[in-house]
């Protein structure tokens, strides 16, 4: 017998449907960011508007705001940012071998070819 008090069974994880993930375009994850921005609706409307959690609006307004900023640097001002270009790190790696293949022959004519490890 169902009691008032008793809650329904639920279906084992592997019964329930699941939705498909969905990979929105940059377009659409702008669209929305830029409404969230606004502020003309709260994010629980954002959310049923686009069907999208308030979680996912929340990262792609951030991830907005924090790419605004890059979009007026100059090209000169986003590499500093970013760090060494690979090819700055390739001519690194060119010179280190250089001067790794010196030493190692500088080496061998000091100790002998049995002074390497």
């Amino acid at each position: 017998m169902f009691c008032s008090n008793q809650t329904a069974p639920v279906a084992p994880k592997e019964e329930q449907m699941r939705r498909p993930r969905r990979n929105h375009t940059p377009a659409f994850k702008a669209k929305v960011a830029l409404a969230a921005i606004k502020g003309e609706k709260t994010l629980a409307q954002l959310a049923e508007q686009f069907d999208i959690h308030p979680n996912q609006i929340t990262q792609w307004k951030t991830q907005l705001l924090q790419k605004a900023v890059e979009s007026f640097m100059t090209p000169a001002e986003r590499t500093a940012t970013h760090g060494p270009s690979v090819t700055d790190l390739q001519a690194k790696i060119g010179q280190l071998t250089m001067e790794n293949d010196f030493l190692e022959r500088a080496l061998d004519r000091v100790h002998g070819p049995s002074a390497k490890r």
